[in-house]
């Protein structure tokens, strides 16, 4: 419960702690967006089980962002389990992953509700 005293709002400890630490949350949130927008940015559609494109080249040892549109009637799940990106969307979504600096070779992504025929591979060069 707040004080008042001579004109000010006394707020005890613990209310000024969560305030604090969400603002350095928010703050660390916002610094982590504006830095995801200057990534290379690849840009990919999942549509009928099938993710495209099929192949993209991207730089080796850089993150970079991912854009994920599902542009199908059901939902989908893209991900890459070796280098820890999951994202699950619903029809009509679209969303975004970050991935860690990418070792040279082939990343495979998989739609997991389509492994059969939703995969891609980013070639790190």
């Amino acid at each position: 419960m707040s004080q008042v005293a001579e004109g000010r709002v006394r707020v005890p400890f613990a209310h000024g702690a969560v305030v604090l630490a969400l603002g350095l949350g928010l703050g660390w949130a916002t610094h982590s967006l504006a830095q995801a927008s200057e990534l290379p940015t690849f840009h990919i559609v999942a549509k009928g089980g099938r993710l495209s494109p099929e192949r993209i080249d991207v730089p080796a040892g850089k993150r970079i962002k991912l854009t994920i549109k599902n542009e199908g009637p059901g939902p989908i799940e893209f991900e890459n389990l070796d280098l820890r990106v999951e994202k699950v969307l619903a029809p009509g979504a679209s969303s975004f992953v970050v991935t860690p600096p990418l070792r040279p070779g082939a990343h495979t992504f998989i739609d997991e509700f389509h492994p059969d025929t939703g995969s891609m591979q980013l070639i790190a060069k």
